[in-house]
């Protein structure tokens, strides 16, 4: 069976992947690039995403760089595609990432409030979903061809298919900042360590890389 995994999933070192506070000018919340900018940006992967051939080769890029090896669609939630709540007042937006986003594979977006399928180019399909993780995965399952499954964030999501034991493994960067405030990946998982196996990688960027594998 096809794996679930997660890459290039950022948290500081007090465990929060976004801080609070965010809005359409701050993705991020009050870390703004802080969690991606030490690592991920200078990366040949990062670079590739936005049409160039720049780009380093070191480490953080041999970790980042594993993001879309053999996936056949991602799992994200509904405040990664973009920061609006509750029912959709604007159906006219289509993601942080214009019309071409860098997924290229089906994307199941999970929401309360579903719309209807939105297709942009470069093979983006995003399907709005109100579904429990297990249920949630099934969909992406047949709309992934045999091929792997990434759930892409954000922090709840992730949190959430943790918390049911459906994740194979996952690449986490541990950036050396301290947030205090805003969405922290740990909260309620308190020994999910048990389940993997987990090695740690430094990088001279500062950020520890992580490999959780289901043990």
């Amino acid at each position: 069976m096809s794996q679930v995994r997660v890459h290039n999933f950022a948290v500081s070192i007090d465990g929060y992947g976004t801080g609070e506070g965010q809005t359409l000018e701050a993705p991020f919340g009050h870390a703004q690039a802080r969690l991606m900018q030490p690592w991920f940006f200078g990366t040949r992967t990062l670079q590739a995403m936005q049409g160039g051939d720049a780009g380093s080769f070191g480490i953080d890029e041999a970790f980042a760089s594993n993001w879309g090896t053999g996936i056949g669609v991602e799992i994200m939630g509904r405040n990664k595609f973009g920061p609006q709540r509750g029912p959709w007042t604007d159906e006219e937006w289509i993601g942080w990432w214009g019309e071409n986003p860098p997924f290229h594979t089906p994307v199941v977006v999970l929401t309360h409030h579903p719309r209807p399928v939105l297709e942009l180019e470069g093979g983006t399909t995003f399907h709005f979903v109100d579904a429990e993780p297990a249920e949630a995965l099934a969909i992406a399952r047949e709309l992934a061809g045999g091929l792997d499954v990434r759930i892409g964030g954000g922090v709840n999501t992730v949190r959430q298919f943790l918390q049911a034991d459906l994740v194979d493994r996952m690449h986490l960067a541990v950036v050396p900042i301290v947030l205090g405030r805003g969405e922290n990946l740990w909260h309620g998982l308190e020994g999910i360590e048990s389940r993997f196996t987990v090695e740690v990688v430094s990088s001279p960027s500062g950020v520890t890389h992580q490999t959780w594998t289901r043990a």
